[in-house]
């Protein structure tokens, strides 16, 4: 896999933002690719004035956007049955399908903002998105708001530290801890709201059937 992913790397790093473009659609589909692998050398190379830092922006979140959508089109067109059959010669193993499956199912529509933000989720979120017929609309916004902030981080971690590697992993360690403690407070705060709204609407059911 990693002569795979230099392979690609030499191929596409001199095409620039169409480039990037491309790496960001294969990191969102099926293939297991890096997306530090486009985005930090970006930011990087935007610090040097090489690149723009928008343009850069605009194609790897595009181009994750277009990831995501041709794993919601899988997921919509062929289904379940479909996708765990043929999954496995698409690098996807059952036991990711129902791991992704069961944070949709958990989380709903949000999981598909949130989990662009997760690593072993970002990938596949989009899948029961589209087996569950998510609206598309509703879809590409919270993909492209999701995927828009993590190639943000990945830009400025590239822009700010670009020729030290060892800095860049120390920071996107504590960017990856900071944002799973958020997305679990987040997750917290709704539950805890969901439950009072039902508690409410059981007591109303109740009050009701008292006066009836």
């Amino acid at each position: 896999m990693q002569a795979i992913i230099e392979w690609i790397v030499e191929m596409v790093g001199a095409m620039g933002y169409t480039g990037i473009f491309i790496m960001m659609f294969l990191e969102s589909s099926f293939f297991p690719f890096p997306s530090e692998v486009a985005m930090i050398p970006a930011g990087y190379l935007a610090s040097k004035g090489e690149m723009n830092i928008w343009a850069a922006f605009l194609a790897g979140a595009g181009g994750s956007l277009a990831g995501a959508l041709f794993n919601y089109i899988l997921g919509h067109r062929l289904g379940r049955p479909f996708i765990v059959k043929y999954g496995k010669y698409l690098f996807l193993k059952p036991q990711t399908i129902e791991k992704v499956e069961n944070f949709f199912a958990k989380y709903g529509p949000a999981s598909t903002f949130w989990g662009r933000l997760l690593p072993g989720i970002r990938q596949y979120i989009s899948l029961p998105a589209g087996i569950g017929k998510m609206p598309l609309a509703a879809f590409s916004i919270y993909t492209f708001l999701g995927a828009g902030i993590w190639c943000a981080v990945l830009l400025a971690l590239g822009y700010l530290f670009g020729e030290h590697e060892e800095r860049i992993k120390e920071v996107l360690h504590y960017i990856l801890a900071l944002i799973f403690v958020m997305i679990a407070a987040v997750f917290y705060y709704y539950r805890r709201k969901n439950r009072r709204v039902e508690k409410e609407f059981i007591r109303e059911l109740e009050e009701e059937a008292k006066e009836g």
